[in-house]
């Protein structure tokens, strides 16, 4: 029984659900698309919310520029570049067989400084704003001082009173356990099965607690919650319900709109702009898709992709369970070498917020996304981890349902030639060469093969 009812009462309802538990390549867009004049998602977050977050980051930039160098080049703001991918592009066409018009370029969060993953975004977001707090609470910080202060022996020893925990797959703990233990946080990382042990191994490096189960990623969050539960100085990382995580994701969309503009690339609504999100539980990419929502309005398409084996979002949206249901009440196993998105069940908070404001949603099979790493090291010179690459089919998916897409969008056919398709790209970077080298191996075996 699934939610009360028998799995052939939820297959009739939804035949889409035999597909994605055949573990096949799945594309849904939603039947009609809701306008940005209905409201921004069915949450109480709003512009000023947004814009209140990039100010918070804006007055770390001071920190960051001691505490980490790397960050020196871009006056302490974390941020990534963009790119386009015109071989990338051809290949692909090939490789699907039809021709993908527009442009498609790529976001690299997978090179943020400091954790190098998009969840640099919102995981040291929810640190800064804790810190912060803390730190004028007690007066070891005034709002218009230097945020320099805060790498300081005297602040590291006033944050060391203090713990925070979080339960992670792999790159939200990794943010977490950076950004925490450099403040002087006492930091646990609650960590899945599928976390990779070179995650695990660099937050020990750096005094990290790492905490590990032979379970998957609700069991790791569960963990985190329950330590927190029992401990007023320890404050939890709630990856399915943070609004923190959220906004701090969301700041990314006012910044690729600067970048979009002086690259040349225009987005209005002759010149849509399609953005694919990987999608584990959903916090990065609806913090995202929120934040470009409010710089574009209707001209931007949200699409969000997961892998076949751990398809949470899509199932919870599709069916209206959202985060009642997990891929394995439905016999899915949620074992994928997306380390990133191995999650089986999908935020509650977000996928109830944004269902009305993202377009669809698709499925990537594991060879795929191996044989896309290959791709993309071997055309673009760039080195993705699986779960990093899982958006870039997404341009072959809406031309492969060109016509029925512009009906339900409203799009023009010369309005679509005209689109710019952006991959976001959530990890990599920082991925051990010998990790890297299997990955584009493995990659190389399924292209061999096909």
């Amino acid at each position: 029984m699934i939610a009360g009812q028998p799995l052939a009462t939820w297959t009739r309802r939804f035949p889409l659900l035999e597909e994605l538990m055949a573990l096949r390549e799945t594309t849904w867009f939603t039947a009609i698309r809701a306008p940005l004049a209905d409201g921004l998602g069915d949450l109480a977050l709003s512009a000023a919310d947004v814009a209140d977050a990039s100010a918070r980051l804006a007055r770390f930039a001071a920190y960051f520029r001691v505490a980490f160098p790397e960050t020196l080049a871009s006056h302490g703001i974390l941020e990534s570049p963009i790119q386009p991918l015109p071989a990338l592009q051809a290949v692909l066409a090939s490789r699907y067989g039809q021709a993908l018009p527009g442009a498609l370029w790529i976001k690299q969060d997978s090179h943020l400084p400091i954790s190098g993953s998009i969840k640099a975004r919102g995981g040291i977001y929810e640190v800064l704003k804790h810190a912060e707090r803390l730190a004028l609470e007690a007066g070891l910080l005034r709002p218009d001082q230097d945020y320099s202060v805060l790498d300081s022996p005297q602040a590291r020893a006033f944050f060391s009173r203090y713990r925070i925990a979080v339960g992670s797959t792999g790159n939200l703990g990794l943010s977490i356990g950076l950004m925490g233990a450099r403040l002087g946080f006492q930091v646990t990382v609650h960590m899945s099965a599928d976390a990779r042990q070179w995650k695990k191994d660099k937050l020990r490096a750096h005094g990290v607690n790492v905490m590990e189960y032979q379970s998957d990623y609700s069991i790791a969050v569960a963990q985190g919650r329950r330590q927190a539960s029992t401990d007023p100085a320890c404050h939890f990382v709630d990856d399915e319900n943070s609004t923190d995580l959220f906004l701090g994701y969301a700041v990314a969309a006012e910044r690729l709109s600067r970048q979009l503009a002086q690259a040349g690339v225009r987005v209005d609504a002759e010149h849509p702009l399609f953005v694919y999100l990987p999608c584990g539980v959903g916090g990065g990419p609806g913090g995202v898709a929120f934040g470009l929502k409010l710089a574009f309005g209707d001209a931007v398409h949200c699409i969000f992709a997961e892998p076949t084996h751990s398809p949470c979002m899509l199932l919870g949206v599709h069916t209206g369970l959202h985060d009642e249901v997990s891929v394995q009440d439905f016999g899915i196993d949620n074992l994928t070498a997306a380390d990133g998105l191995a999650v089986g069940r999908a935020s509650g908070f977000v996928g109830r917020a944004m269902q009305r404001l993202i377009e669809g949603y698709y499925t990537v099979s594991d060879d795929e996304l191996h044989a896309l790493v290959w791709l993309m090291a071997k055309h673009q010179q760039l080195h993705l981890e699986p779960s990093a690459v899982a958006g870039v089919p997404g341009i072959a998916r809406v031309q492969a349902q060109r016509d029925q897409y512009l009906q339900r969008s409203g799009l023009s056919a010369a309005a679509y030639a005209r689109a710019t398709h952006l991959v976001w790209a959530t990890g990599g970077s920082m991925v051990p060469d010998t990790e890297m080298q299997a990955y584009l191996a493995q990659g190389a075996r399924v292209l061999q093969g096909s």
